[in-house]
């Protein structure tokens, strides 16, 4: 019997726990699929895309750099892909046809509210950084019904700009933006970290008394590159402090469903990476 191909691309890939998350995944569910990793050819993204999918591929993970040119590579996009401008999970209809979502938003609120917890309802939330991540985060987020949602940029204008490209979602919130030297006074439930800075002489500079005691501190990259931010978390005495592995695994949850249509348990999942690659 053969089987369904899937896998995700990017550039570089050779780090990706992708290949091992849906591996378990397919494990669990009794699921017969092979799930690879494949290193994207930067001036042949779209030509070899469409390839693959020719080809018999049943279904793509797109990581950097190439979500924004998944987007405009796709012939459809989910709703939630359209909000996000970006798409990291694709698939082809019985007409052949490509359809674009985006799983990260979804896989980081699930892991917010399952793993951690966390309710947004009536919470002030801070954002930092403005880019194709903050923007993926945004819709469900603010579907959560925030009492407060501040975006901080380095380029005060990008934040300003996803506060227009968002307002018509905000209902109840203040959706508010600023540069990273301005942060609007805190204290905030929920702090989470989508920039490509880390902190120290370099990088990010926060002011001290940004989050509550009991809120939680969040890094949307996992591992090493989340240590520096979350041992500063640690040091403003915040009681929670955690990488990004959990939305990895989950959106990949998000995508695997979409598929296959069953939703594996994550939990063992997360824990089986972690117990290999660490973090918190």
């Amino acid at each position: 019997m053969s089987l369904d191909r899937y896998a995700v691309v990017g550039n570089p890939i050779g780090h990706s726990l992708s290949p091992r998350i849906h591996a378990l995944f397919a494990e669990q569910t009794g699921q017969h699929m092979v799930y690879e990793a494949r290193l994207g050819r930067l001036d042949h993204f779209t030509k070899d895309v469409r390839a693959w999918f020719r080809e018999g591929l049943r279904g793509l993970n797109v990581t950097v750099p190439f979500k924004e040119e998944a987007w405009r590579l796709v012939d459809q996009h989910s709703r939630r892909a359209e909000r996000a401008g970006a798409v990291n999970t694709i698939w082809a209809e019985a007409d052949g046809l490509l359809t674009g979502d985006n799983t990260d938003g979804a896989g980081f609120l699930r892991d917010l509210t399952q793993r951690l917890g966390f309710d947004p309802t009536g919470r002030a939330i801070l954002i930092l950084g403005a880019g194709g991540a903050t923007r993926g985060l945004l819709e469900p987020l603010l579907g959560a019904a925030p009492a407060r949602l501040v975006i901080a940029n380095r380029t005060p204008e990008k934040a300003r700009g996803l506060q227009q490209d968002f307002a018509d979602l905000a209902g109840g919130a203040r959706l508010e933006a600023s540069g990273l030297e301005e942060i609007p006074a805190g204290p905030y439930d929920l702090l989470i970290n989508a920039t490509a800075a880390g902190l120290g002489s370099d990088g990010l500079a926060l002011p001290r008394g940004l989050l509550h005691a009991q809120g939680i501190a969040y890094d949307l990259v996992y591992g090493p590159a989340a240590r520096v931010f979350l041992e500063w978390a640690e040091a403003q005495g915040v009681g929670t402090v955690t990488d990004g592995l959990g939305m990895l695994v989950e959106q990949a949850a998000e995508a695997f469903a979409i598929w296959r249509g069953v939703r594996p348990d994550t939990a063992p999942v997360l824990a089986a990476i972690r117990a290999t690659t660490g973090g918190v």
